[in-house]
This record gives structure tokens, C-alpha cells and sequence, in this order.
């Protein structure tokens, strides 16, 4: 599972994060937690993949919110250039709700998105990397793509 998930969950979180520390500290953190529930997770499975992501999620959540909750203490320099930065909420809840639509995709179409926008795949690779013809990914692709489209109409994140 390590050999297989640790990449692509460490990219998930870095994206997050931006911190490659921080990003490392979540895979650690998840991947124990699926070792505990070892009994409960199907190695290799679409399902397990899904909880994975998911989980990386959750716990990237958890931590946001409680950075949230803590009072920076920050030097009067510092004040100055927080005012100068622009808010950056918007981008975040933006990306939680892009993150919450494609886990309400089929796991077969989240996961043909997941290898090429997210791991950076080519069509080719992601048709060998999930055993299936080139045409069904693509067709997946266009299907996945619609199907997130309307998710997103109805969060109005995209334009109609």
C-alpha cells in the first residue's frame, strides 16, 4: 500500500499544504491509520484508494481548523504585511468544494481525474496504470469532466 499510495497522497497534500514537512506528516499520519484498520480495508481496491484520499482530506481539514482556532502572535512588522496580503479564503473553500465534488464522482471516474490532473499523467499512462483501453479512458475523461461540471454548477463554481 506504502509502495503504491505514498506518492500520490504526498502531491494530494503538498497542493494543501505547501509545506513538503507538513505534507510528509499527513501521509505518515493516514497511513497509519489505515494500517489500524488493515482489517476493515480492502488492499488495491477503488474503496480503499477513495478513504485514502479522503482521510488525507479530513485530516488536512482538521488541521486548517485548528490553525484557525489559534491567536497568531505575531511582531508589529508582521501586522503590516498580513494587511498588504490578500485573503486567500476564497481559494481555499474553492478548493475544498472542487475536492468534496470529486468524491461524489463514481470511483471510476474520480479515479481517470485523479491519475491525470492530479499525478499529471498522460492518457497512455493512466490506461496501463488502471488496466484498461486508452478508449475508455478517455471516454471516462469526457464523462468524469461533465459529470464535475455539474457538480460544480450546483455549488456555483462554475460558470453555467
Amino acid at each position: 500500500m506504502y509502495d503504491e499510495m505514498a506518492v500520490p497522497l504526498f502531491s494530494f497534500a503538498l497542493r494543501f499544504t505547501r509545506d513538503r514537512t507538513l505534507a510528509e506528516d499527513v501521509v505518515q499520519e493516514v497511513l497509519v491509520r489505515a494500517w489500524r484498520r488493515a482489517g476493515h480495508l480492502e488492499p488495491g481496491s477503488d474503496a480503499l484508494r477513495g478513504w485514502l484520499f479522503a482521510a488525507t482530506r479530513n485530516l488536512l481539514t482538521d488541521m486548517w481548523r485548528a490553525k484557525a482556532r489559534r491567536p497568531a502572535i505575531v511582531s508589529s512588522d508582521e501586522v503590516v504585511d498580513l494587511a498588504v496580503t490578500a485573503d486567500d479564503v476564497e481559494g481555499v473553500l474553492r478548493r475544498q468544494a472542487l475536492d468534496d465534488a470529486l468524491y461524489q464522482l463514481t470511483p471510476k471516474h474520480r479515479d481517470v481525474l485523479m491519475q491525470i490532473y492530479y499525478e499529471g499523467r498522460s492518457l497512455a499512462e493512466t490506461a496501463h496504470r488502471l488496466d484498461v483501453p486508452l478508449g475508455t479512458v478517455k471516454s471516462r475523461t469526457h464523462h468524469a469532466l461533465r459529470a464535475l461540471r455539474l457538480l460544480l454548477q450546483e455549488i456555483e463554481l462554475q460558470p453555467g
